[in-house]
């Protein structure tokens, strides 16, 4: 089962950064740019946590003993490289005591302009059994995420509940996502939705490449 959960259509101070995110005034401030997906990390993080196990637990405090309840399993936060890496900081900020996973991944172009996904470096913990939450700032065609996924689970790992956070995404590759990632339950979290996504893979008017914006252009 699959269920989406689009932030962008609640009235709450998430939508005042993501305008932020996307004025390319503003972007112009890498420093901020950084924060404020960072921003959307820590939020998102929160709402997840809302859906997640609790159990009861007490505290002293310097008067007393107070009953307080506290998660009970950390989950597992991953992201893919490099544009993530605020996302994920923020994610971390709310779960501090989550294990983490790195991958890297990217689109490669050959001279008829046409590409693929390359997935190339994994750092992992076991997930099998536990709450996944992976972070990207962008989800254009889908495909890198699902074949992240499909790396880190391989064939074997069942994970409990698989949330993944996304900044903004192309209509085309959140239908994506829902089609190929049906055999696990999921819930995927958005900022926003756009509409076109171009032959190139860029999302319109989506908010330009997260990587560079918030580390500076790549040699190509």
């Amino acid at each position: 089962m699959i269920e989406v959960k689009n932030l962008e259509k609640l009235d709450s101070l998430f939508n005042p950064i993501m305008a932020e995110i996307r004025d390319a005034e503003i972007q112009q401030d890498r420093m901020r740019f950084r924060r404020n997906l960072e921003r959307i990390g820590e939020i998102m993080a929160y709402e997840i946590s809302k859906t997640m196990e609790y159990t009861t637990k007490e505290v002293v405090t310097p008067l007393g003993v107070k009953e307080v309840k506290v998660l009970a399993e950390q989950p597992v936060l991953a992201t893919i490289l490099r544009a993530g890496l605020p996302f994920h900081n923020g994610m971390l900020n709310m779960f501090d005591k989550a294990d983490n996973a790195f991958i890297a991944a990217y689109r490669k172009y050959d001279m008829n302009d046409d590409s693929e996904i390359r997935v190339e470096y994994f750092s992992a913990p076991d997930m099998d059994g536990r709450v996944l939450v992976i972070c990207d700032p962008l989800l254009a065609t889908g495909e890198s995420l699902v074949k992240t996924i499909e790396g880190l689970l391989g064939d074997e790992m069942q994970p409990k509940h698989i949330h993944v956070a996304v900044a903004v995404s192309s209509s085309d590759g959140l239908e994506h996502l829902k089609l190929k990632m049906s055999r696990w339950p999921v819930t995927i979290w958005v900022g926003s939705v756009d509409d076109e996504l171009t032959a190139r893979a860029y999302v319109v008017p989506g908010l330009g490449d997260a990587g560079d914006l918030a580390f500076g252009e790549k040699h190509s």
